[in-house]
Parts: structure tokens; C-alpha cells; sequence
């Protein structure tokens, strides 16, 4: 805790905010669920205050509501909200892959085939959600696009990553997306590496679509 303070409010109420939408878009918390801000605070070991303004960001981002004589509830979430938001990160991220494929340098190739390694090597699903963030933080800086970078980034944050990394399947779909990416990009093949980038995340959009079928999610 006395760790957590020292980083600062800020941070701190964007790490809740973060662990709150990992909970929402896994389908742990369900549309209309009442948000108990004592609970929540407790469950991560936290005052109440970062939760306060945790929630506040989630409403300003219609993650959350703000009902009279209930309090923070979550907002209604669609099937068609989960495709939207996938397929936009896919369009950005394919975008950024493609102009990473014109200008890539057999040495950034190197550096992406180690991140590579890495991620498809790993066993714990914690080490997965890393190696993989890192993998796709190097691609994007290597598009030297620092705006459309920021608009994935922000758009990814609606990504319950432990969904995916404690999957089999989803990491065979993901060491094989990989390898096609760097491929296209070893062939300088912009349309290539757009394709495997933005399969990546339509992949991510069906299985997400289909843990929260299987969870009931959408039922009343």
C-alpha cells in the first residue's frame, strides 16, 4: 500500500481504472452490476479515493453509469460494442504494420524475432500478457507514428489480456500471426503484414465474443 501511495493518485486511480475495465470486458462484472466502491477499494488494497476517480474516468468513458439511489453500475455492453472495438485497433494496428513493412531494417527484423521468442516461448500467462505487450511496442515504434501509436494504445486498454493469455488457442493463433508478420515484413510486404496484424485482433474479437456467450454475459 505505503508502495502504491508513493507512485502517486494519479497513477494509482489509473491502475483501478485499468483493473476495473479488465473485469468489465472479461465479463466478471456484467452490465447493470452495482460498482461498491468500499468493496472495490478493499479487493485491491486501496483507499477509497483512487476508486473515486477511477470511476469518474470510466464514466467519462461509458464504462460505467451513475444511477440515483444506486451508485456506479456497468454500462450496458453489446456483442456489436466488442466487434467495433477490435476492429478499430485492428484498422490502426494493420495500418501501423504496413508502414512498418516499407522501412523495417533487417536489424529491427532481429530485434522483433528475439521479442518474438520470447512471448512464444513463455509458459505462465503473466509472462505471455508481457512478452506480447512488448512484441507489439516494438512494432509500433517502429512505425515512427507517434499519434496513430497513441490511438492504439488507447484503444487497447479495452483488452482483457489474462482472457487471452491463460488461452492455448489463442496463443497457436497468436505465435502464428506473429511469424506471418515477420515474414511480410522480412519481404517488405506492406499488404502482407497489414493482413497478419489485423487478423491478429479480429481473432481476438471472436474469442472475446465467445467467452462472454459461454459466460451468459448478454442474458436477462
Amino acid at each position: 500500500m505505503a508502495a502504491h501511495e508513493a507512485r502517486g493518485g494519479g497513477m494509482l486511480s489509473e491502475e483501478v481504472a485499468g483493473a476495473l475495465r479488465g473485469r468489465i470486458m472479461s465479463g466478471e462484472l456484467r452490465p447493470g452490476a452495482r460498482i461498491r466502491l468500499e468493496e472495490v477499494a478493499a479487493g485491491l488494497g486501496v483507499s477509497i479515493t483512487p476508486v473515486r476517480e477511477a470511476l469518474l474516468t470510466l464514466r467519462g468513458e461509458d464504462m460505467v453509469e451513475l444511477e440515483p439511489r444506486k451508485g456506479y453500475v456497468v454500462a450496458p455492453l453489446s456483442r456489436q460494442d466488442i466487434l467495433d472495438v477490435f476492429q478499430l485497433q485492428g484498422d490502426i494496428a494493420g495500418e501501423l504494420a504496413a508502414r512498418v513493412a516499407t522501412a523495417v531494417t533487417e536489424a529491427q527484423i532481429a530485434e522483433l524475432r528475439v521479442a518474438h521468442n520470447k512471448v512464444a516461448r513463455a509458459r505462465r500467462a503473466a509472462d505471455v500478457e508481457t512478452y506480447e505487450y512488448e512484441f507489439h511496442r516494438a512494432v509500433n515504434r517502429m512505425a515512427r507514428s507517434r499519434k496513430l501509436s497513441w490511438f492504439l494504445h488507447t484503444a487497447t486498454r479495452y483488452t482483457p489480456a489474462r482472457v487471452y493469455s491463460a488461452d492455448p488457442g489463442w496463443r497457436d493463433g497468436m505465435r502464428a500471426d506473429h511469424e506471418a508478420l515477420l515474414d511480410a515484413f522480412a519481404a517488405a510486404d506492406a499488404g502482407a503484414a497489414r493482413t497478419a496484424m489485423t487478423r491478429h485482433f479480429t481473432d481476438g474479437a471472436e474469442r472475446l465474443v465467445k467467452h462472454l456467450d459461454d459466460l451468459g454475459i448478454w442474458e436477462h
